[in-house]
């Protein structure tokens, strides 16, 4: 049980995805700022801003909707990245344990977020909220199956294998996934679905700033919003992480791998700070279609090549 706790809230736990999302969260504004000719935020910034929002802004409630499950969503949202996070990164850093790394599992922790975001939207009563709570669902409900096939592949490409110490295995017993045909058009597709989990431009339809203020967010302040931030700094981390196990072999703990192993990471999250920075925000019907049709489609070629060897 002691393990355990400490897995969950040290390390890879709470702690360790907290502290580090946050790192590269200053790294994705730092990269922005710099894109945009700025000079950007010093590295402990997102650290002032999460604790700032925990001690000292006053947390408000709204007046019409649900309190109870208002203030409950973002610790969920939390706890469900914490988790996915955990059963992530365990496989990367060879830690063996009971569970297995099942994929399934990793993929329906990751849309613990997405889901406490939208009931909390629902639950403040604002309609504003409820607007940026729509958007949420739609845009689930796009890119959720194209990130089902993209897994489906690779579980194709690793040997029917579900478990990520078995697919981090099979590349390390061989080569990356990415090193081929589909593993470069799953990568694609992967990298999209990330983007719109992480809700960034051009996806971030449900907060859009500009048109609904912050949407599913509008109403939160102080600690229950320092939440939200921790488990979008988590998400963050973790999300590079998987892709990494999936396509890129995972981690090294070796020598000079170690630092490869870090640039992987980094690599993908300046990916995803560069598609942002030189994309303006998209409709939801043109998310929808985008996913539905454009990504399903690339996802679809790459299990048609897999399952000719390629």
């Amino acid at each position: 049980m002691a393990v355990n706790l400490f897995y969950f809230l040290v390390f890879p736990g709470l702690l360790f995805v907290g502290i580090t999302g946050a790192l590269l969260s200053w790294f994705d504004r730092k990269i922005t700022a710099r894109v945009q000719f700025r000079k950007g935020p010093p590295v402990l910034q997102p650290f002032y801003d999460f604790f700032k929002l925990l001690l000292v802004k006053e947390t408000i409630l709204p007046k019409k909707g649900s309190p109870l499950i208002f203030l409950l969503a973002p610790i969920f949202s939390v706890f469900g990245a914490t988790m996915a996070g955990v059963f992530i990164l365990l496989p990367l850093f060879h830690i063996t344990t009971g569970f297995k790394g099942d994929l399934i599992v990793i993929f329906y922790l990751l849309t613990i977020p997405s889901f406490s975001y939208i009931v909390g939207s629902l639950a403040s009563g604002n309609p504003l909220a409820a607007v940026g709570g729509s958007r949420e669902m739609k845009l689930i409900l796009s890119y959720e199956l194209t990130f089902l096939l993209f897994v489906a592949g690779v579980i194709m490409k690793a040997g029917q294998q579900f478990d990520l110490y078995s697919i981090i295995q099979a590349q390390q017993a061989g080569s990356p996934f990415i090193g081929t045909v589909s593993g470069v058009l799953l990568f694609i597709v992967g990298i999209f679905c990330i983007q719109a989990k992480l809700a960034l431009v051009p996806f971030d339809i449900p907060e859009a700033e500009a048109e609904i203020t912050e949407g599913i967010f509008i109403e939160y302040s102080g600690s229950s919003y320092a939440m939200i931030k921790l488990a979008k700094h988590i998400m963050l981390f973790i999300l590079p992480c998987l892709a990494t196990a999936l396509l890129l072999s995972g981690f090294r703990l070796d020598g000079i791998n170690i630092l490869w192993s870090i640039l992987k990471v980094l690599g993908i999250v300046l990916l995803l700070t560069l598609i942002r920075n030189t994309n303006p925000r998209i409709r939801i019907r043109q998310a929808v279609n985008f996913f539905m049709i454009w990504m399903n489609l690339i996802a679809v070629i790459a299990i048609v090549l897999i399952a000719f060897g390629y």
